[in-house]
């Protein structure tokens, strides 16, 4: 079968379900022996396992396409879904929708559908984008073998976490005229990743064959149930683009999300809440007050009880603000762990009153009132996910409940044994300790809601408070928007598309590497696909560490137009980006390079990054350049960097 609209060509194998796409004098196929399959309580089958198949030429008011029903898989004769791919005619993008007619006789775990495209080229020019953190770019010749199935993604690249900023990808031909590529986003990413496959130089070397058959880099999406049924259809778009490049693939996402009314820039935001203003330009301080490792966490440590507990003053906080500012540093922003009982990460989300030990309501108070009066910022760490059993108001009935009507249950952080808190009550939650801590004299500017735009939506089958993940991030984003409609900066660990209307800023959003020891193999070449899209939307604090015999990630600070770490002390060693004391070169001039990353920040923090370059085709030197014209190059051979701004003066 085969048809052309807007400019578009599909072709469709009806025997082997082989879709062929053709546009801007490039072709794209799915690689062959590709079969689209769906997982089961019963098996895998194929798309083709099915007993009756139907393929029908359709013609609508808005495109042009073929649909198709599968009916029968095994002794499930009445499962069936249907398939719809078909041309836009206003934008000659291809969408393929996946939809569940009768879920009968089989539970669906998993289905890997549409296909991964031929990409097998051995020209580095050839290029995989991957949304994994802040962005990865994958030459099909790279040396490093990067797996999900291998678990070298962060949560199996599923879309809306770390693992996945943003629910797309893309492959580019560099080495061809045209430069032709693709973009594939999905549409419907609550339940949905990538799957990716890149053998160690794009080469399969199965039977130690180091010269064996180059395969370049496979990737493709996978799709889940939600609460156990497929439930609703799955929508994948495909756009084609030629003379294309990374920034080019993001800028085509970036206008995608922008016609839908899901860009909102900080400029938009600042007009609700002015004090964003207050924020750009200003360098992070993150340090706690009370630490309680209990026993049954995996962070205890029994020989050694003084690392399991730790307490610092609100008085002595104070003091260090104090102390920063006397030393030269500019405004700051003061993120506080552990500030209320019984400790960090311990109890939530009954985590009040004010740390009594550290001074309790009034010292609190205090330092809020001093950052004041310096012109800075305050924000607390606070939690509403993670939903610890010796919280005072414990409720099992509150919790998660999974779809064979257990809790999901771990003891992996300071707080000791814990579930997880159903998002369909975190507002009301968040409604009820903002309120307390308001009642106690404490204005707080910002509010840092762990996980939340880290970690994957949950899902839970208590008829109670029955909730999808898609209604998860709802009910997230309404924790978010209730601290905006106090005045409060909404702030979470990480980045997540469905996040950027509602929050402010984040912990952090590096590349993935950054959170990798820094002596192991790069999985690509770091390239800003978040900020590509996203950087006038939301504000990141970047790691100012500098590594010994390695990358000084001031660097990337400036690259991405970000806020400065000036002070970054990890609840937990080790983790979430933490550097080995042996691998960080000793740092004499802090708040000076702070004051520098900040003074940038200030100035292009509300303008789109317009663009981002390897200089004269080296990955090793990259420029970015933003909308009021300042460039910013950074070298990293010789570890040095430009900011020119004479484009925006003139």
């Amino acid at each position: 079968m085969q048809f052309t609209c807007a400019g578009t060509t599909v072709l469709f194998d009806e025997e082997t379900l082989r879709f062929t796409f053709r546009r801007d004098d490039a072709e794209w196929s799915w690689r062959e022996g590709f079969v689209p399959t769906i997982a089961t309580d019963h098996g895998t089958f194929a798309f083709t396992d099915a007993t009756a198949v139907t393929h029908e030429h359709r013609t609508t008011g808005t495109g042009e396409g073929v649909r198709s029903t599968y009916r029968g898989f095994g002794d499930a004769a009445d499962f069936a879904f249907s398939t719809y791919v078909w041309a836009e005619k206003a934008s000659g993008d291809v969408i393929f929708e996946w939809i569940p007619l009768d879920e009968s006789g089989l539970t669906v775990t998993r289905m890997d559908w549409p296909g991964e495209m031929a990409f097998d080229g051995a020209d580095g020019r050839d290029e995989t984008l991957i949304t994994h953190e802040q962005g990865v770019l994958i030459p099909n010749d790279w040396p490093t073998a990067v797996s999900s199935a291998h678990g070298d993604i962060s949560f199996d690249g599923r879309f809306e976490t770390a693992g996945g900023y943003m629910p797309w990808y893309a492959q580019i031909r560099g080495g061809q005229p045209n430069h032709p590529g693709y973009v594939a986003i999905c549409e419907t990413p609550w339940n949905a990743g990538y799957t990716i496959e890149h053998p160690a130089g794009g080469i399969d070397a199965t039977n130690g064959k180091t010269d064996g058959e180059h395969v370049g880099t496979r990737i493709g999406m996978w799709f889940e149930p939600s609460l156990g049924r497929m439930d609703y259809r799955r929508i994948v778009r495909y756009r084609f683009l030629a003379n294309t490049d990374h920034t080019a693939a993001a800028k085509a996402y970036r206008a995608y999300v922008n016609e839908r009314g899901r860009l909102r820039t900080l400029a938009e935001k600042a007009a609700r809440n002015p004090s964003i203003k207050r924020l750009i330009g200003a360098s992070w301080v993150h340090v706690g007050i009370k630490t309680v490792v209990q026993p049954d966490s995996s962070f205890f440590d029994p020989a050694d009880p003084e690392k399991n507990n730790k307490l610092t003053t609100f008085a002595a906080r104070e003091r260090q603000i104090d102390t920063l500012h006397e030393l030269g540093a500019g405004r700051i922003y003061l993120h506080l762990d552990g500030w209320a009982e019984p400790g960090y990460d311990n109890g939530h989300p009954d985590y009040l009153p004010a740390c009594e030990e550290a001074g309790g309501w009034a010292g609190m108070k205090s330092l809020v009132d001093d950052c004041h009066r310096h012109g800075d910022l305050f924000g607390t760490h606070d939690q509403y996910r993670d939903y610890y059993f010796a919280a005072p108001t414990f409720d099992r009935d509150n919790a998660v409940r999974l779809t064979d009507g257990t809790n999901p249950e771990h003891s992996r952080w300071a707080g000791g044994h814990q579930t997880y808190l159903c998002a369909e009550l975190a507002p009301d939650y968040v409604r009820r300790n903002f309120g307390e801590i308001a009642a106690h004299g404490v204005e707080l500017d910002c509010a840092y809601l762990d996980v939340f735009t880290c970690n994957e939506g949950d899902e839970c089958a208590n008829p109670e408070h029955r909730m999808s993940r898609r209604d998860c991030y709802a009910k997230r984003a309404e924790c978010f928007e209730y601290l905006l409609s106090h005045g409060i900066l909404s702030s979470s660990e990480e980045v997540s598309d469905w996040a950027v209307p509602s929050l402010v800023f984040c912990h952090y959003a590096p590349y993935d590497f950054q959170m990798r020891d820094p002596s192991a193999p790069r999985q690509g070449v770091p390239v800003p696909l978040y900020n590509l899209v996203y950087h006038d939307c939301v504000v990141e604090p970047w790691m100012m560490d500098r590594v010994i015999g390695g990358d000084d990630y001031m660097l990337y600070a400036l690259l991405n137009g970000g806020a400065p770490y000036l002070v970054r002390d990890p609840a937990y060693a080790g983790v979430d980006g933490d550097m080995d004391e042996a691998q960080r070169a000793k740092a004499e001039d802090d708040i000076e390079r702070c004051n520098m990353v900040a003074a940038l920040h200030e100035k292009v923090a509300m303008s789109e990054l317009v663009r981002h370059d390897f200089v004269d085709g080296d990955p090793l030197v990259q420029r970015s350049t933003f909308a009021d014209g300042t460039v910013v190059t950074c070298d990293f051979h010789a570890q040095t960097y430009t900011v020119d701004s004479a484009a925006a003066a003139a």
